[in-house]
């Protein structure tokens, strides 16, 4: 009888591991920490650090009393649906050429924008000329060019990493995870705009 019922849970499990519905979703954590990553690496020294990431937490053995078919599901099904949790790729030829050109512009005519308040990171990722006054009468044409180049750089981004995931679909949300890395990660002084479009200090 036993061995029955041990047969039965067994063919069970499989069958509701079977049943489950593996919807592939957008990988937010793994998204920003990559994001993060990309920032960090165009931002140099410039940026801020990244807040420490949380601890670990140590996992709890099954308690002694749990029942081996109860262990059993726990197992299998994390498993099915880990088998199918995308990764998240930012990395391609195409993402590091748009790097090194946003490196350059940080290190150059953008960093110096940005210092002097003349230009701030936008709530949807991207960046604006915030206060045109504080850049000289002939230098605005060439710094607004800066901020179009940043601009179509950042558009081309978001969406090769969308499409490098096989998920254009993502583009909205890899904007969205950008956005929050690039205001996390603004150096102190720098502007960016709040969720009401306001413009603030960091």
């Amino acid at each position: 009888m036993r061995k029955l019922v041990r047969i039965t849970l067994a063919t069970l499990a499989v069958l509701l591991v079977g049943c489950v519905t593996i919807n592939v979703y957008f990988p937010e954590a793994a998204a920003q920490k990559a994001a993060d990553q990309f920032i960090g690496n165009v931002l140099g020294d410039q940026g801020q650090p990244a807040p420490p990431a949380p601890k670990d937490q140590k996992d709890t053995p099954p308690s002694a009393g749990q029942h081996p078919s109860a262990m059993l599901l726990d197992l299998l099904i994390p498993a099915a649906y880990a088998a199918d949790t995308p990764n998240i790729r930012i990395q391609t030829s195409a993402t590091e050429a748009i790097r090194q050109r946003m490196q350059q512009r940080f290190q150059g005519a953008l960093g110096t924008l940005l210092d002097s308040g003349a230009v701030g990171f936008t709530s949807d990722g991207m960046v604006a000329m915030r206060d045109a006054s504080k850049v000289p009468l002939d230098q605005r044409a060439q710094a607004n060019a800066t901020v179009a180049d940043e601009n179509r750089d950042r558009a081309a981004l978001y969406s090769e990493v969308a499409h490098a995931n096989s998920h254009p679909e993502w583009e909205a949300q890899i904007r969205a995870t950008f956005a929050k890395g690039w205001i996390d990660k603004a150096k102190a002084s720098w502007y960016y705009q709040n969720a009401s479009g306001a413009w603030v200090r960091k």
